[in-house]
């Protein structure tokens, strides 16, 4: 009795955490927006228990997508995972398994760097960017739990205003 109140109170616990819904596309053509200004919608899919896409609120984190998408499945490698790493809008959440090797893209659909992803060699392909300064950045999203504006460059050692306009347009998070 006792295991299953508990069990209860995990649920509810992790259902509550964000501010959640799952978005259903209704037709091909509809298409689908945030119901507040400060709502984000996120892709999430992999080893969780409803892989979908959800409405999140402006500031949630990776743990409250996974959440809203009910949480991982057995076989979820939670390892892989940041789930301090605050989503953006038109994020992908890719929860991989036990076992399955995963890369996440340094370089976006769009040809930006992902400063929360690129390694030293692809940050280096950046215009003043070097390898010192390479890992520098790695160091500074090691440190602080990744970056969560392009402006928090400009908190990395070496990296002044004139370097960051050199790269603002080039990189994402």
């Amino acid at each position: 009795m006792l295991v299953g109140l508990g069990s209860a109170v995990l649920v509810s616990v992790l259902g509550m955490q964000g501010t959640s819904s799952e978005v259903v596309p209704q037709t091909p053509d509809s298409t689908v927006a945030p119901s507040m200004s400060s709502a984000i919608l996120v892709h999430v899919l992999g080893a969780v228990e409803r892989p979908g896409l959800y409405e999140l609120a402006s500031g949630d984190r990776a743990m409250d997508a996974i959440a809203a998408a009910g949480g991982f499945t057995q076989a979820a490698d939670r390892d892989q995972l940041n789930l301090a790493q605050a989503v953006v809008d038109g994020e992908q959440i890719r929860v991989p398994e036990v076992g399955e090797v995963t890369s996440e893209p340094v370089e976006a659909s769009d040809g930006l760097i992902n400063l929360n992803s690129a390694d030293a060699a692809a940050l280096d392909t950046l215009p003043r960017v070097g390898p010192a300064m390479a890992a520098r950045i790695i160091q500074w999203r090691e440190d602080n739990g990744g970056f969560t504006a392009v402006e928090d460059l400009l908190s990395v050692s070496g990296i002044g205003q004139k370097t960051f306009d050199s790269l603002k347009d080039l990189v994402r998070v």
